[in-house]
């Protein structure tokens, strides 16, 4: 099981954005230097908690401040831009990161950010679709383009001067084209079987309980069935909420902790969801009644806290329970008390991830 860094980022009201963006900078350099797999970065435009504008502007910030550590977008409304746009810019990051890049995309989901941009009632997962099919057309072809969509046309025929370079749009440095990765969030989840179809790494949020994510992978499988395709866990990704410390009485004192980083997370998306009305998107299990649901039991539920021998312990038997994922992403928190985060990072990659691969290794040898 490989290990990465999921930071959508989620930072508590008030903070100074300085200072927010030097922890999201200095988290993603840990994760680098842990020797973790990837780290990924959300996108919203009109939240305080969420400050990355731009994923593409922060990872190429990034590129020249890591070393080994893969750098996925996580990920890119593709609704919000021009597909010749988007494909001349993540071209440039994958050049940046010298091949380092994943494209992470989706339809956006903060309803702030649709308003803000004119697409309210917009079909925006066929937008998606038909923005990813311009965006790899312009990666394998060269000039003349002219290729026409559902919402966008890719046009340059008049304006083509090849012996002074006018013409050709960017291309990435991985051919054809970098790793694409969508996520996926509600039980039973379409995106699945988008995913399936259209060879994307699919990514399980965080903030829905293990029965959804056990969905997402039958979902995988039935539409790969019906593709005729092998479904490959490898290429599945799921984010989780993870503390550790020491013992495992200090690790609960610190996820409990009143108004902390992961109490703080959880009541902000239950809130979240109750003004939506879909509080029982949250819901533990499949039967627990949403008028009982409190921020508290999603915490409690949701965040995966413990010792290293606890924490190894419990993600072993998540992905019993869950399904074959490849790659485990760490959820970023608020870095308000940095040297404990810090140190539940440096004891999960260096202790929990061995126990766990060991584990692994252990049965599938037997």
């Amino acid at each position: 099981m490989k290990l990465s860094l999921f930071m959508m980022p989620m930072h508590n009201m008030n903070r100074p954005y300085p200072l927010t963006l030097d922890e999201d900078i200095e988290q993603f350099s840990l994760a680098d230097e842990l020797g973790f797999e990837e780290a990924w970065v959300g996108e919203h435009y009109s939240s305080d908690i969420e400050q990355i504008s731009s994923p593409l502007v922060f990872l190429a910030f990034m590129a020249s401040r890591t070393k080994q550590i893969k750098l996925g977008t996580g990920v890119l409304a593709l609704p919000y831009y021009h597909p010749a746009q988007l494909a001349s810019h993540v071209a440039l990051v994958d050049q940046l990161t010298k091949g380092r890049f994943i494209f992470g995309i989706g339809t956006g989901a903060l309803g702030s950010d649709i308003e803000v941009l004119g697409l309210e009632g917009a079909n925006r997962q066929d937008m998606m679709l038909d923005s990813i099919e311009l965006i790899k057309k312009i990666w394998t072809s060269d000039p003349p383009y002219d290729f026409k969509g559902k919402f966008w046309n890719i046009k340059i025929t008049e304006n083509v001067w090849p012996d002074l370079g006018v013409g050709p749009l960017p291309k990435p440095l991985q051919q054809p084209y970098p790793p694409m990765a969508i996520s996926v969030s509600s039980p039973n989840s379409s995106s699945m079987r988008v995913a399936a179809q259209h060879d994307l790494m699919p990514i399980s949020a965080n903030f829905v309980a293990s029965w959804v994510v056990k969905t997402h992978w039958e979902t995988y499988l039935d539409e790969c069935r019906k593709l005729g395709k092998v479904a490959d866990g490898s290429k599945w990704r799921v984010a989780r909420s993870i503390f550790v410390a020491e013992t495992d009485k200090e690790a609960e004192a610190y996820v409990q902790k009143p108004g902390g980083a992961y109490d703080w997370y959880y009541d902000y998306m239950f809130q979240v969801y109750s003004r939506m009305k879909a509080p029982g998107l949250l819901a533990p299990r499949p039967d627990t009644p949403p008028e009982s649901i409190t921020h508290q039991m999603v915490r409690d539920n949701f965040v995966i806290y413990g010792s290293p021998e606890t924490v190894a312990r419990k993600l072993l038997a998540l992905r019993d329970e869950v399904g074959p994922f490849g790659t485990l992403m760490m959820t970023a928190h608020d870095w308000s008390d940095k040297a404990i985060m810090r140190r539940s990072m440096e004891l999960l990659a260096n202790d929990v991830m061995p126990r766990v691969n060991a584990e692994l290794n252990a049965t599938q040898a037997a």
